[in-house]
């Protein structure tokens, strides 16, 4: 499955997660399919971005969060459906903002955060999130620096 439709899927996903274990989860999700589509460019992206989506792939498998959510065996990981990457440059721009509202949830669980093992949880999360939105960014910079006039 193209990039562009599992970023569609895990934001639906998010915009109907309604408790801190659907936010959780989605946050997990969020997390693979950046690792996924990371190293999906570095092995078959333009070859100026290779070694920067090699650095999305690692950041994106940083966060562990994915251990503490029970239901998210059960779930399955929608990265692993990643089959391709049509368009690079809609690819890159959607999971930025899939991870930009992956964070704004994580900040309103922070902020109801009742134990301190969650909120840590969510800090490192939104750690994790905000560094692989940075080398998104690079990629996506890196892509207009290569070709400033996109087709």
């Amino acid at each position: 499955m193209d990039a562009v439709r599992i970023i569609a899927v895990s934001r639906r996903g998010l915009a109907e997660a309604t408790t801190v274990q659907d936010v959780l989860v989605e946050a997990w999700q969020a997390q693979a399919l950046a690792e996924a589509i990371g190293s999906h460019l570095a092995i078959f992206g333009p070859y100026a971005v290779r070694s920067r989506a090699r650095g999305l792939g690692d950041a994106g498998g940083r966060f562990s969060g994915g251990l503490l959510c029970p239901g998210s065996a059960t779930v399955g990981l929608r990265a692993a459906q990643l089959t391709e990457v049509r368009d690079v440059r809609a690819a890159l721009t959607n999971l930025s903002l899939l991870l930009r509202d992956v964070c704004e949830a994580l900040v309103a669980v922070v902020l109801l955060a009742d134990e301190e093992g969650m909120y840590w949880t969510c800090v490192e999360a939104m750690d994790t999130v905000d560094e692989a939105r940075d080398r998104v960014s690079g990629i996506l910079e890196k892509l207009e620096v290569r070709d400033p006039n996109p087709a």
